[in-house]
């Protein structure tokens, strides 16, 4: 939301600088996300003097040039050159002296240095209307009336102010602030002042009955208000209208559609016109649309309408969908001479169901969908009146109606001073509290030393409870006027074991280490990324077909990243993410913490002294591993992984659980990510890993004095034999001495039989209380040939 700086002053007295100004509308809950000036012609006129043409001569050397100085008010005349056919001795003109920086109509901003021109030196510029902003004329220098002060500035001269526009993230509960009255609201209440009032006193209304008003659904539009205008003239807005809407970035269209505009943003209050000529039977009806009614919106769009949907329809036709967009039919053309201009309290949920059934957000439907004031509803639409009489001529000329068979009450409740002094933690003073609600707009009735009871306009929709009122008490008498308690007082440590994000902090600076970055992915994807249509979570009111459910997985996070970062030249990739996946379940829904590791493109940059190699299986099993030894987990049984998500890769379990699984990802896969060349993936199931690392437990071992002894053996086997299978079978044949095991080569070629491998495998052997013997060790290995050939038929080379 756009806040402009000089608006703000039609509603309060500033004396704070924008800048200052911005850290009280953040301390106030008002979060200024950026301050930005606003200058309604590029550059602001900023360097430019009034000066005055002491003399005018020919130039020696050009036919079209003069020589002229000019006099600024400080220092000697300059001498400027000047070709304009209307320069002459006398005049009062606008000065760009060396060092000025020009913005001309069209084209890009240039610099004023001394120069020589035709051999006659010139220290400045005459300047014309294009040169500097001011127009498009190029007949001429700009001249100025005799009574301009010499030396004063040019943006004095055309009484050009700088404004300066915030832009605040409002938060959803705050729709009472959504206008310039709103947030000025607040500040008054901050700086103890009044609110400047809105006068519509000198607004009449006429005394013939307009067009006729019927609400058929009077849930969904509790207040309607409207009033005809003629005799109005469309055309272009004034200057003062269109400088204050571009200061907040809103496009002026004409004068009618601006001044409704501006009253949204002034008041807080939508308000739409239709023209009178276009209303069929004179009627407004506010109804329900008929399911599958076609409405033509003001985007030219055509839509099928919901019996949901709430309308402002003709006798015959939709004109409007409430508090949402007009119709294309019904809006004001260059030819709309008489209006009937609407201002309209809608049922929120209503206009918020229709916005989103549509994919329609506008300014209109931001705040009418949180909820706007139904006490300015009649003062808006008098306010816009006032203002289309003096911006399009035109003038009232029907009753006002204002149809309001249930005013909406203000909520009421009790308040303590102890409870609102316990809650912020600080004993602030009765008379400071009482201030700032009564500042706020909230009465106060009933009052007693320990309390009073509050009558909050209906306006302020988040305020409904005591508890709220502890916050606005809060919010405006500034959180860092609470002091810290000088006290600490101990508690209990009743975080779960092992912490959970302690965990996640070692294993993402291990992966930090090892060169990985953490990213964070979008839940929702879309249905082409499912693993499981059963189980899917799918969205109801979906933003895109991109974003129509919830994820399954991780992987296809994981590589619309690669993708992205791809189509950019940045190919090489590790990347980490800590996310969740959904499913449904037997009774409700289910979320699953989930640790995904990829990779992709080459393992480390190119260098001079190294090959450029690329990644492959081993680079993401390494990362697993290292994970695996980081959080200490024992007892993990491997198998080959059987499933979509890759063409090849392995399955770590514990138990019967998969704890992860890792490999190069299926190319169906990478095709529908869009994903060039190799990916590997590894993805953890984070709650198994915490459940298994709880169960760890520290223990000291002491370092062995006795040598560990190493032996190697080459063994002839099947090509399905994997090294966990010999791994495993050796640690079943030796469980004392047997410390590693490990496989330092690996063969396959013609020299061996077919369908055989060599394995050359590597045994670390040692007892912690005293020297093996030979014996010993050759034993050892002997039981181990044995059961190598018993179990897998192996032979030893």
């Amino acid at each position: 939301m756009r806040i402009s700086y000089n608006w703000l002053k039609n509603f309060i007295t500033l004396d704070k600088t924008p800048e200052e100004l911005s850290l009280i509308l953040t301390d106030i809950g008002l979060e200024v996300e950026s301050l930005e000036v606003e200058q309604s012609i590029p550059g602001g006129l900023e360097g430019l003097v009034v000066g005055e043409v002491l003399t005018c001569e020919q130039h020696p050397n050009a036919d079209k040039l003069k020589v002229t100085t000019v006099n600024i008010g400080s220092g000697e005349p300059l001498h400027i050159v000047c070709g304009a056919p209307n320069v002459r001795q006398g005049l009062k003109v606008i000065v760009a002296p060396v060092g000025t920086t020009c913005h001309p109509t069209n084209g890009e901003p240039f610099k004023i240095t001394k120069s020589k021109i035709r051999g006659e030196v010139s220290e400045g510029m005459l300047c014309g209307e294009d040169e500097i902003g001011l127009g498009s004329s190029h007949a001429g220098i700009v001249e100025l009336d005799g009574q301009a002060a010499i030396g004063s500035l040019v943006k004095s001269y055309f009484n050009m102010e700088d404004d300066y526009c915030y832009e605040i993230g409002l938060t959803p509960n705050r729709a009472d602030a959504a206008s310039h009255l709103g947030v000025a609201r607040d500040l008054a209440a901050y700086f103890q002042i009044p609110v400047h009032a809105v006068d519509v006193a000198d607004v009449e209304a006429g005394t013939v009955a307009g067009t006729a008003v019927q609400v058929a659904v009077p849930d969904d539009a509790p207040r309607y208000a409207g009033i005809n205008i003629s005799g109005i003239q469309v055309g272009e807005s004034p200057e003062w209208l269109r400088t204050k809407l571009a200061a907040i970035g809103v496009r002026s269209i004409n004068n009618i559609v601006d001044v409704t505009n501006y009253i949204l943003h002034d008041l807080g209050q939508p308000l739409h016109a239709f023209d009178t000529d276009k209303i069929t039977g004179n009627q407004v009806i506010v109804r329900r649309a008929n399911e599958g009614e076609l409405f033509v919106t003001l985007d030219g769009v055509e839509r099928k309408l919901y019996a949901d949907d709430l309308v402002i329809a003709d006798a015959e036709k939709p004109m409007c969908i409430a508090g949402v967009f007009g119709g294309a039919h019904s809006g004001v053309t260059e030819t709309t001479t008489s209006i009937f201009l609407e201002s309209a309290y809608f049922n929120p949920v209503t206009v918020r169901k229709t916005s989103k059934r549509h994919g329609l957000k506008t300014d209109s439907s931001f705040r009418f969908e949180r909820g706007v004031n139904p006490d300015i509803t009649v003062i808006a639409l008098k306010k816009a009146a006032k203002l289309i009489a003096e911006v399009a001529g035109g003038q009232v000329s029907s009753t006002l109606v204002d149809l309001y068979p249930a005013p909406i009450q203000p909520f009421e409740f009790a308040v303590s001073y102890k409870n609102i002094q316990r809650i912020i933690g600080k004993a602030i003073p009765a008379e400071t509290i009482r201030a700032i609600i009564v500042n706020l707009g909230i009465g106060i009735k009933n009052e007693t030393a320990e309390g009073f009871d509050v009558v909050v306009p209906p306006y302020k929709v988040d305020v409904t409870r005591e508890v709220d009122v502890v916050e606005e008490v809060l919010r405006i008498y500034g959180y860092n006027n609470i002091e810290l308690n000088t006290q600490i007082k101990a508690s209990l440590n009743t975080s779960e074991k092992p912490d959970r994000e302690v965990v996640l902090n070692q294993v993402a600076d291990l992966l930090i280490s090892n060169g990985y970055r953490e990213i964070l992915s979008n839940s929702l994807t879309k249905a082409d990324y499912l693993e499981d249509e059963a189980t899917a979570v799918r969205l109801l009111n979906p933003l895109s077909s991109d974003l129509d459910c919830m994820r399954q997985n991780l992987l296809f996070s994981s590589l619309t990243a690669v993708a992205y970062n791809q189509k950019r030249k940045n190919g090489d990739l590790k990347l980490f993410e800590l996310g969740k996946s959904y499913h449904t379940a037997e009774d409700w829904y289910a979320e699953k913490n989930l640790l995904s590791l990829a990779i992709a493109g080459h393992n480390q940059p190119e260098q001079w002294n190294s090959a450029h190699k690329e990644v492959d299986f081993y680079a993401i099993k390494a990362a697993v591993d290292a994970i695996i030894r980081r959080l200490k987990v024992e007892g993990i049984r491997t198998e080959e992984y059987t499933g979509a998500y890759f063409d090849y890769g392995l399955t770590y379990r514990k138990g019967e659980k998969a704890l992860v699984s890792f490999g190069a990802v299926a190319k169906a896969n990478l095709k529908k990510a869009d994903v060039d060349g190799p990916v590997f993936f590894a993805q953890f199931d984070w709650d198994l890993l915490l459940k298994v690392i709880k169960k760890n437990k520290i223990t000291y071992k002491e370092v062995s004095k006795f040598p560990a002894v190493r032996r190697d053996l080459a063994l002839l086997l099947d090509e399905q034999v994997s090294f966990e299978t010999l791994r495993l079978i050796a640690s079943r044949t030796e469980k004392k001495l047997l410390k590693e095991v490990g496989i330092f080569d690996v063969y396959k070629g013609d020299k061996l039989p077919a369908g055989k491998k060599s394995y050359a495998l590597s045994f670390v052997i040692q007892d912690e209380e005293k020297t093996l013997t030979d014996k010993q060790i050759d034993g050892i290995i002997q039981k181990l040939i044995t059961n190598f050939e018993k179990e897998v038929n192996a032979s030893v080379r």
